[in-house]
């Protein structure tokens, strides 16, 4: 029997409204059997979100200050949306009991959970499904990682052939001290469930429809992504094309499992699909070979320039120990026959800029050592490029056609991107300039 694994995000939970859409698409396809459900996000943009009160509720019992008011917020929330929708669940009850368990000592863990605990119990009376508790199966170490098998493992069991809704965000420890998640961590939640019960899609509904082409605060109305590879959306999501928990990307791409990012409130929107592979990867004749841009400001770029440095045994060693010693990161390294630029968040290296540079000196003895600032880096992704001729070239000449001016210049050897280094005041404009030019 066919499954698919839903996860709903806050904004699909934040009402009683949003609940009707909900339950009207979990019904319209009778393989929607699991449900994974956020906590109420907000109903407008002056709205709170349950997390976001549950977190404030910790901090005034830490500081010995009354929470009445908050938590009292978050009562109504949710007593209204079970008003609203004539349920049965007693979320006086519940109330109750958490907030006898606040009295006698809680963990800020435990308490945030509550919100994906009460959404889950009342879409679960809402859609006529069991609920199940996140407890029950999602089991961490004391590292913090998830035992995948034996959640799995648990899941299966738990689960059956039953209709069930499950709160995402958390899991347990082995010593049954509830666990969370980072912020957003209901997609990981909903990708587990998915990859332990083998699911045919994994269908992530939020508030947009899908994965866009480009930074809509750049470019006005851009399409979105009908079809992306997980190594796309890799890609894409690190230089700040963020719809989706990173983390939860990894339990369905393991099992090879289509993830769908949908639209609550546009049902009918295909969304994006992605995908390990797609069968038109080698086809030479498609138009588009961009799947997605995107970017982020604010690098520093050190050039590190010496005579015959690409023969010097351990030259790449020493300078990536420098970098190391001060716990850092290069995002990207750039080089020449004789040159080698790294690329380095300029917040994260401007409080040790200067002792980096000493220690370069010192190890590498350079001609020269060179800093710019105040760059961006730009990455056009695309599954195609490594099948069109002269792809670099056409970028590179529609940047210069508009007067940017290109910094720094790198492509992967799986030719999956294309990176470019602006000027911070170029940034938007490269964007557009791609874009409008390419999709």
């Amino acid at each position: 029997m066919k499954l698919k694994v839903l996860k709903f995000g806050g904004t699909s939970m934040a009402d009683a409204s949003q609940y009707v859409k909900v339950k009207n698409i979990v019904e319209a396809d009778p393989s929607r059997r699991v449900v994974v459900v956020s906590a109420a996000g907000k109903r407008d943009k002056d709205d709170h979100k349950i997390t976001d009160l549950l977190y404030l509720c910790h901090a005034h019992m830490q500081y010995g200050v009354s929470c009445d008011g908050v938590f009292q917020m978050i009562y109504d929330r949710y007593a209204g949306i079970r008003d609203a929708l004539q349920l049965k669940t007693d979320i006086e009850g519940e109330m109750k009991r958490l907030r006898e368990k606040m009295e006698r000592g809680i963990s800020q863990d435990e308490l945030v959970s509550r919100g994906e605990y009460f959404s889950a119990l009342l879409m679960a009376d809402y859609l006529g499904y069991d609920f199940l508790d996140a407890k029950l199966w999602l089991k961490f170490r004391f590292d913090g990682s998830v035992d995948q098998e034996a959640s799995y493992e648990a899941l299966r069991y738990a689960a059956g052939n039953r209709r069930v809704v499950i709160p995402g965000f958390y899991g347990v420890m082995p010593d049954g001290k509830i666990q969370l998640f980072s912020r957003g961590g209901s997609d990981i939640t909903g990708s587990l469930a998915a990859a332990a019960l083998d699911a045919e899609v994994y269908e992530n509904w939020t508030d947009v429809s899908g994965i866009l082409m480009a930074d809509p605060r750049i470019v006005d109305n851009p399409r979105h992504i009908e079809r992306i590879t997980y190594n796309e959306l890799r890609e894409l999501s690190y230089l700040g094309a963020q719809v989706l928990h990173e983390l939860s990307i990894f339990p369905v791409r393991e099992k090879n499992i289509p993830l769908n990012i949908r639209n609550t409130n546009f049902p009918d929107h295909p969304g994006t699909m992605i995908m390990d592979s797609f069968e038109d990867n080698d086809d030479p004749n498609q138009e588009d070979f961009i799947t997605g841009i995107a970017g982020r400001k604010n690098y520093t770029v050190i050039t590190i320039s010496k005579h015959g440095m690409s023969s010097e045994v351990g030259a790449w060693r020493k300078i990536m120990e420098v970098i190391e010693q001060h716990n850092l990161y290069v995002e990207y390294a750039p080089s020449g026959i004789d040159n080698i630029s790294l690329v380095i968040s300029t917040e994260k290296i401007t409080p040790c800029l200067y002792s980096i540079l000493g220690q370069l000196e010192k190890v590498m003895k350079p001609d020269n050592i060179t800093v710019i600032d105040k760059i961006s880096i730009l990455a056009a992704v695309g599954r195609k490029m490594a099948f069109r001729t002269g792809v670099s070239g056409k970028i590179f000449a529609k940047l210069g056609e508009n007067g940017i001016n290109v910094r720094m210049i790198t492509q992967g050897p799986e030719e999956l991107n294309i990176i470019v280094g602006v000027h911070n005041k170029d940034f938007a404009n490269a964007v557009r300039v791609l874009y409008n030019s390419f999709v």
